[in-house]
């Protein structure tokens, strides 16, 4: 199976866009941090990370009074919570948009929650009345999202969930994965390889997606690559931007399967099977069966697995699949 393992020393890390705070910079509104040790001390041994304070770009200081959103939630204002003349908007949304640009060679980005520059998602946003609605984005990430909109991007309370944890690292390595290809240069050749290696990760996460861009590798050749391309890595990200369930990943499991239906006997045909059930109905994780295909893999190799990134889509050591 293709691996992502640990990178040896001196190895290159994939790089990653942060909110600064997340690393323990010292640049918060009240002169604090939120340092993460999760992403420092376990993500960090993957991950080269690009420290962006926004606000601090900006030339809000440190202590500084506090921003907020209000308005329209759409398009709202990033304002003083005290000096209503303080308006950062603009700036923010056009220092957004310059990063998005700079950075573009990054593989992903982790965002501050709730941050009224940072925040993904459910970012507060003050109305007429007063009352909050978690309705908002931040402004700097609305900017970086729309200029990057292929960017795997997560916040960092988010990777609480397993499911979302394990989501956005297998994102970014098939992202990177991708930034590779481009940069070599894509052929019709490279594409194919990359979606055939790929394939199963996709089936995973939907089975009518799997088919569409199957269909469109299929035209690899006879027209621009590039433009192929182009509409190839859009229509992937946003297919493994949705959450694959235990449903689609028993079906890759049982597909996997069947690449040993001649080398196994009847009893580990059965054990694999009772693994697979298990893990479909929620009784063990995705691991264990992972595991038991993996070890049938090693005795009886099989060139297209082999190939695959399904089984091995992140290094090992993260653990990612040990609860999900």
């Amino acid at each position: 199976m293709a691996q992502a393992s640990r990178p040896a020393p001196g190895a290159a890390k994939i790089r990653v866009g942060i909110s600064s705070c997340l690393l323990g910079e010292e640049v918060r509104f009240d002169g604090g941090h939120k340092h993460d040790s999760y992403i420092t001390g376990t993500l960090g041994l993957y991950f080269e990370f690009v420290p962006v304070c926004p606000e601090m770009a900006v030339g809000l200081g440190k202590p500084r009074e506090p921003i907020r959103l209000e308005g329209d939630a759409e398009r709202p204002r990033a304002v003083g919570t005290r000096s209503k003349d303080l308006d950062v908007t603009d700036a923010l949304d056009a220092y957004g948009r310059r990063m998005g640009r700079e950075l573009a060679g990054i593989s992903g980005y982790l965002l501050k929650r709730a941050s009224p520059s940072c925040g993904m998602e459910r970012v507060k946003v003050y109305g007429p009345s007063g009352a909050p609605s978690r309705q908002g984005v931040g402004i700097y990430a609305r900017a970086l999202m729309e200029t990057q909109p292929l960017l795997p991007v997560e916040e960092e309370g988010r990777l609480g969930d397993p499911v979302l944890r394990e989501n956005f690292v297998q994102r970014v390595f098939v992202y990177h994965r991708w930034q590779q290809l481009a940069a070599r240069g894509v052929t019709a050749a490279g594409l194919v390889n990359f979606h055939t290696r790929h394939k199963l990760i996709v089936m995973a996460h939907n089975q009518a997606a799997y088919r569409r861009l199957g269909q469109l590798v299929a035209g690899a050749g006879r027209g621009r690559i590039d433009a192929l391309a182009g509409e190839y890595i859009a229509g992937l990200m946003e297919t493994l931007r949705k959450r694959a369930n235990r449903k689609g990943h028993a079906n890759v499991l049982m597909h996997l399967m069947g690449y040993l239906k001649r080398e196994i006997d009847g009893e580990d045909k059965t054990e694999l099977v009772e693994a697979i059930d298990a893990y479909r109905r929620g009784l063990v994780p995705l691991v264990v069966p992972a595991t038991l295909l993996r070890h049938h893999f090693r005795r009886h190799p099989d060139p297209y697995v082999e190939g695959q990134h399904y089984l091995e889509p992140h290094p090992r050591e993260l653990m990612l699949r040990n609860v999900l």
